[in-house]
């Protein structure tokens, strides 16, 4: 009997092909848009092809292809995890002071847990997605399911899915990870799918404008809060908007005139004071995590050499990751970072393969 996936279709042409492919492997395809949109998202918005995964534009260039595959196709409401697990963290983050990952959280808590689920539930054995990664093996880390990168380097995509659980790895499938870009989108443009030359979406799916700022002002105002903006010598410079409205490394946007370019370098919630200094002085040589996710190997319980990312586009950095005695981590990079930032994640790789990785907690050194 066929294998059974879910298969999770977000309107674009990556999930469209990995479709494609898995009904040629001969798998029993089962695609599925998940509703994560709020009501508060005008229907002009969503009706625009550019506007994002989930809308309802890309609901009907999802069931397009379905419909020439020739599977069944359903359109599944997730609002309610969504809104409690990314879209309330989204807002929690940023009233803290720090720079969330929604795509994290999203892959984190609704598609490789509440859409694996799903999917169990419908007596699927396996969920996909048109992620940019793979799942394998490996001698080096006996009895583990391990997630390594793409094929396509621009693309790889291992940094917001760094908190897959092994259950998870073991029932995921990613059909277009080993392939290049090019590759996905002339394979589209062959089986005539109206998504093969639609564009990559970049923004935040459910801020629609893609005005982080107005979504934080209309919902949580009381954390807009104006204060001192300091410069490294504790002398105010100037004043900031809210806390919220800012990130480590920032440039534009400050409102300053300054002899030289400054940069954010700090979050203080507790004076909410904004901290600038030259670009230099955004530079530190470690960082704490907790949070930790461990997928090569059981847990940390020495110090290890590896490389690791803190942004999705950050180039690798060699360091060394110790253990602390509450879970989290240690990072102590060879060569100091750019605009470490607390909420952001770091991830932790040896080769190809994802060691693990965890959500900042704060820049040292």
């Amino acid at each position: 009997m066929a294998k059974r996936v879910l298969m999770a279709m977000s309107g674009g042409v990556d999930s469209s092909v990995a479709a494609a492919l898995l009904v040629e492997q001969g798998y029993e395809v089962i695609g599925v848009t998940m509703n994560t949109w709020t009501d508060d998202i005008p229907e002009e918005i969503q009706m625009n092809q550019h506007s994002g995964c989930c809308s309802l534009a890309a609901v009907e260039d999802a069931r397009s292809v379905a419909h020439k595959l020739g599977i069944p196709y359903y359109v599944m409401n997730f609002q309610g995890q969504f809104a409690g697990t990314v879209i309330d963290y989204f807002i929690k983050e940023y009233s803290r002071g720090r720079t969330p990952n929604p795509c994290i959280a999203c892959n984190r808590y609704v598609k490789f847990s509440a859409f694996l689920e799903k999917a169990r539930q419908l007596e699927c054995d396996y969920v996909a997605t048109g992620h940019y990664a793979v799942i394998g093996r490996d001698d080096r880390y006996p009895g583990r399911w391990l997630l390594g990168k793409s094929a396509d380097a621009r693309k790889d995509q291992t940094y917001v899915l760094h908190n897959l659980t092994q259950d998870a790895l073991a029932h995921t499938l990613f059909p277009v990870g080993g392939m290049e870009k090019s590759e996905v989108r002339a394979l589209a443009a062959k089986y005539g799918f109206v998504t093969a030359d639609k564009p990559d979406s970049q923004e935040i799916c459910f801020v629609y404008d893609n005005d982080y700022g107005r979504f934080l002002k209309e919902r949580v105002p009381e954390a807009i809060v104006p204060g001192p903006i300091l410069n490294t010598r504790g002398e105010v410079i100037g004043q900031h908007q809210g806390l919220p409205l800012y990130t480590v490394g920032q440039r534009k946007g400050l409102g300053l005139t300054t002899s030289r370019p400054v940069y954010v370098t700090e979050l203080d919630v507790e004076r909410n004071a904004l901290i600038v200094g030259e670009d230099e002085e955004t530079y530190r040589g470690g960082l704490v995590a907790s949070d930790l996710n461990w997928i090569a190997i059981p847990d940390l319980r020495f110090p290890r050499r590896c490389r690791a990312k803190i942004r999705r586009m950050a180039p690798e950095a060699e360091c060394t990751v110790y253990p602390l005695s509450d879970g989290a981590v240690r990072v102590e990079f060879d060569r100091p970072q750019r605009a470490i930032t607390p909420g952001q994640a770091v991830v932790f790789y040896e080769g190809n393969w994802v060691l693990g990785g965890g959500t900042i907690d704060k820049a040292i050194l």
